[in-house]
């Protein structure tokens, strides 16, 4: 640990190296060539090892002038797992495989520490939120397989995890502070057994009955593939019609540069859009989908995900935020994560027979018409909620957030965007109703979830009714409500509290259990086959902060996609959208005594409403990949009129399997 600006001042803990058990799950897909298997896997692993030093240690010389002999580490409990996204090359010799293995890692996050200085100095003690790792982690080794039958095998593994160096910083509270760095490094020694569903895992071509990911009414936040499922026309004729895909592995490559040339401001805050010389950033989001049938009706699906970047001024400084790619995290090195991973259930209840197409947290199959979709584990709230075909997929279509989503939906998430939950819904002829609960963020806009059931959550239901009644196009109607009930800040008590104490409002100074409620309409329209239009409106109680999405409390946005079928190129795409973004009187009272909230805080405010122009033109290169040119018009960023306008340009190159 440094401290003080001198090396005089560094304290060095042993090292700690500790034995502990490992379990865990793990799934892959295999691809054989003579005696070759190459592969990729992903696994969730408990691992009770990782703990940082902790005791009492001798502080260096310097220190006993000070009257301090020692110090003492604490820290809360780590969170004991890791999981990794690898591949596998190994060499088959009868029934035994040996095997070389390596790729990326996550894992929990070490709590906070205490540093402690056992003597007469002054400042005692100094405490360190949660680390932060600074490098990419990784894992490498090797092993051997036996298969035991047709189906079944036994590994012997060995792995070495390098848990990189973790940053956090020990303060005081005053003018004392220690950077501390940590290495965590594991030898993993395992034995397991692995089971495999085959080669056959073939669907029959979708007829003119089936539906796409883009139709059905279950998880599709990754909605991008319409490709059928690998094979040769012979095996796919030696299958049954109706076989159901028994598992899935796609994946997507996304990269978006976005930028803004210098724009007018008469001044800036913490919170605002950073306005000299302009700014360009740069983010990339790779992701596997990994889905498993359990059982009739029963699926299972794990999205390992590696992003690396960050969104305009981190994040910050427009409510209808430019990129849906940019998270409110940001890394300048990749790093892995799982997203999501969620067991779904669905019980037919008659009706006509429907082909599900695969794809992305989609598996192949046949389901009745009517029927019952459950949903349990971590997702978004909108891969269920305000879907639309034409605005919801910032991979491949429109990029700003208030344009994807309904801009006063506060929805419960992450700082990434995803939260545990569960969720109904019952499909019939013409309507759908939905209902799902889901975890807010332990504190408004945080990185870790509730982690106490009820404590903190979201109610939200939505109905969808479907027609014809223009053109003859199947058309849909959405309405929404939602929840909040969590600890929030009021903003007019905010700027009481500030001006009694002569200080800037602060909204964390007042958070109370409060309930925050809000409502949309959303409006999928088809006009012909290759045109189509959105629209949504949404509002939200603008009296309490805002909990997870943006800030925004009153929204309208619509626009039209035209295909390219007319110029011919079909897979080619044109989006135009306009948004209207605007929030309560409190709020607008909030910010222009100085206030800053989740994604705003100029210092200042002369309020107007937020204006939003976005276009774009998708050329598709070959199946499964194309590139996008976006260009976006903010007048008034941040509801100020004393800054922008700004003019947003971005080229966004995506692929898929």
């Amino acid at each position: 640990m440094s401290a003080f600006d001198s090396i005089l001042f560094d304290l060095y803990p042993q090292g700690r190296e500790r034995p502990g058990p490992t379990f865990g799950a793990q799934a892959g897909y295999n691809w054989q060539y003579g005696n070759w298997v190459y592969g990729i896997e992903t696994e969730l692993s408990f691992l009770d090892g990782r703990r940082g030093p902790i005791g009492a240690f001798p502080a260096p010389p310097v220190y006993w002038l000070r009257g301090v002999g020692s110090y003492t580490l604490t820290a809360d409990p780590s969170g004991a797992y890791f999981g990794s996204l690898r591949g596998r090359l190994g060499f088959a010799v009868d029934r035994m495989l040996f095997y070389a293995t390596g790729g990326v890692a996550s894992g929990g996050w070490r709590g906070a520490s205490t540093l402690t200085l056992n003597g007469g100095a002054p400042g005692n003690v100094f405490t360190s939120g949660l680390s932060a790792s600074s490098r990419t982690k990784y894992l490498f080794g090797a092993g051997v397989e036996y298969a035991l039958a047709s189906n079944w095998s036994a590994r012997a593994e060995y792995l070495f995890l390098n848990q990189s160096h973790n940053s956090e910083v020990f303060d005081n509270g005053s003018a004392f502070d220690y950077a501390s760095q940590r290495w965590a490094e594991s030898h993993i020694l395992r034995f397991g057994m692995s089971y495999r569903f085959g080669d056959m895992n073939l669907t029959a071509e979708p007829d003119e009955h089936s539906i796409s990911a883009d139709e059905r009414d279950d998880p599709k936040a990754n909605k991008k593939s319409k490709k059928k499922s690998a094979g040769s026309e012979r095996e796919k004729d030696e299958k049954p019609a109706d076989t159901p895909e028994q598992y899935s592995v796609h994946g997507q490559i996304t990269g978006v540069v976005q930028g803004y040339p210098k724009f007018r401001a008469l001044y800036s805050g913490t919170n605002s859009l950073a306005p000299s010389g302009g700014q360009a950033r740069a983010t990339v989001s790779a992701t596997a989908f990994l889905g498993l049938r359990l059982w009739q009706g029963g699926e299972v699906y794990v999205d390992p995900e590696i992003d690396e970047g960050y969104g305009l001024s981190s994040t910050l400084g427009i409510a209808g935020f430019p990129s849906a790619e940019a998270y409110k995290v940001g890394h300048a090195r990749p790093y892995l994560r799982f997203q999501k991973y969620f067991l779904r259930q669905t019980i037919g209840l008659g009706g006509e027979s429907e082909k599900i197409e695969a794809g992305q947290n989609q598996l192949a199959n046949s389901v009745d018409t009517n029927r019952l979709t459950l949903t349990i584990g971590k997702y978004s709230v909108v891969d269920i909620f305000d879907d639309n075909k034409y605005a919801h997929d910032g991979r491949s279509g429109f990029l700003n957030w208030s344009v994807l989503d309904m801009g006063a939906f506060d929805y419960a998430a992450d700082s990434w965007g995803y939260t545990h939950g569960a969720t109904a819904e019952w499909k019939q002829d013409w309507w759908t109703a939905r209902a799902g609960v889901f975890q807010t963020s332990l504190i408004p806009n945080g990185e870790a979830i509730e982690p106490a059931l009820f404590r903190q959550f979201m109610p939200v239901v939505e109905f969808e009714a479907r027609h014809s009644l223009l053109l003859g196009q199947e058309a849909k109607i959405k309405f929404l409500g939602y929840g909040d009930l969590a600890y929030l800040g009021k903003y007019d008590e905010a700027v009481a509290l500030g001006l009694l104490s002569g200080n800037t409002p602060d909204i964390t100074a007042d958070r109370k259990k409060r309930f925050k409620a809000g409502a949309g309409l959303n409006i999928e329209q088809p006009l012909a086959d290759d045109l189509g239009l959105f629209l949504r409106a949404s509002m939200a109680n603008g009296r309490y902060e805002s909990m997870e999405f943006t800030e925004i409390e009153r929204s309208l946005s619509a626009g039209a996609v035209l295909t390219g079928g007319g110029w011919g190129r079909s897979k080619d795409a044109i989006g135009v959208a306009g948004v209207v973004n605007g929030i309560s009187g409190s709020h607008i009272r909030y910010l222009a005594n100085g206030g800053s909230g989740i994604l705003l805080g100029d210092g200042a405010l002369t309020y107007d409403g937020e204006h939003i122009l976005e276009t774009y033109y998708k050329f598709n290169i070959q199946d499964g990949v194309h590139l996008t040119a976006n260009y976006q018009f903010v007048h008034n960023p941040a509801y100020n009129r004393d800054r922008g306008s700004v003019s947003i340009f971005a080229v966004r190159l995506h692929g898929e399997f």
